[in-house]
Order: structure tokens, then C-alpha cells, then sequence
């Protein structure tokens, strides 16, 4: 019994391998979007979760001790506030010991830095 070995042309063996990297570079592109998406959804959720504690820590604080803290350092000293100084920045404003105050929490870009 004999078989048959058909040979193929170089156009058919390039247009084999073509399509796997065709193929190949999709598969990785797709991947690679899939990464930098759930990174920026891991940074956003950063930010609402220290919004939240900043919030809870403030409102405890007026549940306590009758006045609203009159700055985020008091809120890290005696709450156990704690954040990321490097990636985030609280805006805080105190307007009066019973008004809740402004809060803002600040995502900072890579390699920018708060004021001391």
C-alpha cells in the first residue's frame, strides 16, 4: 500500500502560519485588555472603599464624641483611620464641629505628590 504525499505551494504553507498568528495575536490582545480593565476597576473600588471608611471613622466619631473630628490626622490618631498616602489624598474641610464636613477622596497620578 502506498500513499500519496501531496505537496503544498509556499502560499498555502504561509497563509497556514498567517492565520495562526493571526489567531495568536488576537488571543493576546484580548488578554492584555482584559488585564489593564480589571486593574482600573481594582483602582476605582480603592477609592470608593476609603471613601466609605473615611465616612464610617467621621460618623463615629460624632456618634462618640458629639462633634465631628476637626481633621483626617485626628481621624488616623484615635480611629485607626489608614489609606495609601502615595496613591490617594483626602480633601477635608471642618466647617463647624456639628456639621458634617466636606470630604474628598483624591486619586494621585503616578509620581505626584501631596503638599507636606
Amino acid at each position: 500500500m502506498e500513499t500519496k504525499v501531496r505537496k503544498r505551494s509556499v502560499s498555502e504553507v504561509l497563509r497556514g502560519h498567517l492565520m495562526a498568528i493571526i489567531f495568536f495575536v488576537a488571543v493576546f490582545g484580548f488578554f492584555i485588555y482584559g488585564i489593564s480593565s480589571a486593574e482600573r476597576n481594582s483602582a476605582s473600588e480603592g477609592r470608593k472603599v476609603l471613601e466609605d471608611n473615611l465616612r464610617k471613622a467621621v460618623v463615629s466619631c460624632y456618634a462618640l464624641e458629639g462633634a465631628y473630628p476637626a481633621s483626617v490626622q485626628y481621624l488616623e490618631e484615635n480611629y485607626g483611620l489608614t489609606y495609601d498616602k502615595d496613591k490617594y489624598a483626602i480633601g477635608y474641610v471642618a466647617f463647624a464641629s456639628n456639621i458634617m464636613p466636606d470630604m474628598q477622596v483624591i486619586e494621585l497620578e503616578e509620581g505626584e505628590e501631596t503638599a507636606p
